[in-house]
Formats: structure tokens, sequence, C-alpha cells
């Protein structure tokens, strides 16, 4: 397991587990989200974001854990690659608890995120590109879509509970 690929929605705890994964294995992690949100929550083209995501792939030929999903804008340019793809499928309203209280905290702290970046009230509740809708949506597609498209992939490893993800994950040996 060199080349890893980890997939969810926000709140499920991606990041978490990728970095900690990342760690595991003695590979960089690299986060989608820093690579694609730009000052003002500016977006690059696919193109761009492809270009980005290719360079830092390419600075870790020994190996990586890649934290996020973007297929629209990548297209199989992670997933390829990839020897794993680990999806953190948990509960809807476990990850919609985990993104009220993180949100909260991030307001509340006033934390960066990415590239001057900040979470708001506005952006996470109001409008059809609100943090939540966007959790919701993606929550209902990703269990629709994802089993119809992995189910016989054998890189593919679907975690549907924290307990089974933390087995999972403490079953990798460290190096």
């Amino acid at each position: 397991m060199r080349r890893v690929n980890v997939k969810g929605t926000s709140g499920s705890g991606k990041s978490t587990f990728a970095r900690e994964l990342a760690e595991r294995l003695g590979l960089p992690y690299v986060e989608l989200d820093a690579l694609h949100h730009g000052p003002n929550w500016s977006e690059p083209t696919a193109g761009e974001f492809r270009a980005r995501v290719r360079e830092a792939m390419a600075a870790a030929p020994d190996g990586w854990v890649i934290d996020g999903n973007y297929e629209a804008k990548l297209g199989d340019t992670v997933i390829a690659p990839a020897d794993t793809i680990v999806w953190l499928d948990l509960p809807l309203r476990l990850k919609l608890r985990r993104v009220a209280r993180r949100t909260r905290e991030r307001i509340r702290d006033d934390v960066e995120l990415w590239n001057g970046n900040k979470e708001s009230w506005r952006n996470a509740l109001w409008g059809r590109e609100s943090l939540f809708a966007w959790l919701i949506r993606g929550h209902f597609r990703h269990r629709r879509t994802w089993p119809r498209l992995y189910a016989a992939d054998p890189r593919f490893v679907r975690l549907r509970s924290v307990v089974a993800a933390r087995r999972w994950l403490d079953a990798q040996p460290r190096y």
C-alpha cells in the first residue's frame, strides 16, 4: 500500500484518517482541498487542478496518501494510480454533528483553512452550495454511485463506522 486515496464527505474524518495513515506508512499526505481552494474561495479550472495534483503526486514518487474526492474535475487522475481506495462511509447524523461542531469552532476561533479562506455561517448554512447542503447531497450521491462503481475493484475498502475505520487503520503496519 503506497498510493492511497481516502474518500468521503465532509465530516467523515478523511483528513484525520489520511494524515494518520500517511504517518503510519511513512508517506507524504496530500490534501486536495488545499490544492483546490484559492484565495476568496476561488477554484482552479479542471486542467489547472489536475496539473496541481499531478505535481504533488510527482513530488512523492515513492507513494502518497491523498485525501479527497473531486472526480468531476480530476477524472481518474488520483484513482487510476491508486493501489488502495478507502471510503469512509459513516452515518449521515454523525457527519452532520461533526461538521456542526467543527464549523462552530472554526468560526469562533477565526481559523484560516486554505489560502486565507475562513468558514462563515453564511457559507456553512446558506444556499445550494452551503457546506451542509453539499455534505447531504454528497452523502446520498456517493452511496448511490460508489458501490456500483467500485464493487468489483479489489483496491476498494468501504468502512462504515468509526470502529471499523479505527480497526482497519490499526491493522496497517508502521514504517
